[in-house]
C-alpha cells in the first residue's frame, strides 16, 4: 500500500535497536497501522519519511491480516506500546539514557517517576511536555540534543511526530528515536489497554473508541475507512492478468 515494512518479531526488533545504539548514529523508527497507511496515502511527505526510517514495525492486526491476504505474511505484530515497555526495561539493564518528549506536563512527569521507580538503574536524560510554540521549536531540539540520550520517545500525535523526527533527528543525533503516540497516557493509567483477547482479535481500536468515543469516532469510522479502498486497490494490482 505504498509503505515499506520490516518483517520482524519483537525480539528481532530489540536486537536491531541494540545495534543502532551501538553505532551511536541517528536512526528513526516508525510503526505502521491502519491510520498511518491511510494518512501516508494522502500525504506523500509522510510516506517518504516512513519509507526512509531505519526500522518500520507493523502495529495493528488489520495490517497483519491484510499482509497475509496479499501474500506477504508477517511474523507478528510489534505494537508500539509493547516495544516502548520492552525498551524501557532494556534501557535500565543496558544503562541507556532515555529522553521522554510529549503529552501534558503532568503525564510526562508521571512517566518519568513511574519508570525510575519500576526499573532500578533507569537513567532519564531529560523530559519535556509536547506543547510548544513554533518559535520555541529550535530550543526544544537543542535541549534534546544537549541531553545526549540513547533513546528518544516522542508522545505526539501523527503525523506531527513523524514530521518532527524526520526534520530534526539528524540534528538531535539520537541513536534511536521512536514516536509512541498515546503510549504515555497508557503508561500512567489515564487510558486503559484493551484485554489481551481483544488485542489478538484486532479489536483494540474498538476498546479505545469506547473510552473516547467523541474524540476517536472520526478517526475510526470515517478517516480509516480509506484502508478498505487501499486494500482492494492493492489486491487488484497483485491479481494475475487473465490469459
Amino acid at each position: 500500500m505504498g509503505c515499506l515494512m520490516d518483517n520482524l518479531t519483537m525480539e528481532e526488533t530489540l536486537q536491531k535497536v541494540e545495534g543502532f545504539i551501538a553505532t551511536g548514529t541517528p536512526h528513526q523508527h516508525v510503526v505502521v497501522n491502519v491510520d498511518k497507511l491511510v494518512k501516508a496515502n494522502r500525504d506523500p511527505e509522510l510516506r517518504r519519511i516512513i519509507n526512509e526510517c531505519a526500522l518500520i514495525n507493523v502495529d495493528g492486526m488489520p495490517v497483519v491480516w491484510a499482509a497475509r491476504l496479499l501474500g506477504k505474511p508477517l511474523k507478528e505484530r510489534v505494537a508500539g506500546v509493547d516495544l516502548f515497555e520492552a525498551l524501557m526495561k532494556r534501557a535500565a539493564e543496558k544503562g541507556w539514557r532515555v529522553y521522554l518528549l510529549g503529552a501534558r506536563e503532568e503525564v510526562v512527569s508521571d512517566v518519568k517517576r513511574i519508570y525510575e521507580k519500576k526499573y532500578a538503574g533507569m537513567t532519564l536524560a531529560g523530559y519535556r511536555n509536547g506543547y510548544w510554540k513554533p518559535e520555541e521549536e529550535a530550543a526544544v531540539v537543542a535541549q534534546i540534543a544537549a541531553a545526549q540520550a540513547d533513546l528518544l520517545f516522542v508522545a505526539i500525535s501523527s503525523p506531527k511526530k513523524e514530521h518532527f523526527l524526520g526534520q530534526y533527528q539528524a540534528q538531535m543525533k539520537i541513536p534511536f528515536a521512536m514516536g509512541v503516540g498515546g503510549t504515555f497516557d497508557v503508561a500512567v493509567g489515564r487510558v486503559k489497554r484493551a484485554p489481551l483477547w481483544m488485542q489478538k482479535s484486532g479489536l483494540e481500536w474498538f476498546y479505545r473508541f469506547l473510552q473516547e468515543p467523541r474524540r476517536m469516532f472520526r478517526r475510526y469510522f470515517i478517516d480509516d475507512m480509506g484502508f478498505i479502498w487501499l486494500f482492494l486497490k492493492e489486491a487488484t494490482r497483485r491479481r494475475p492478468a487473465a490469459r
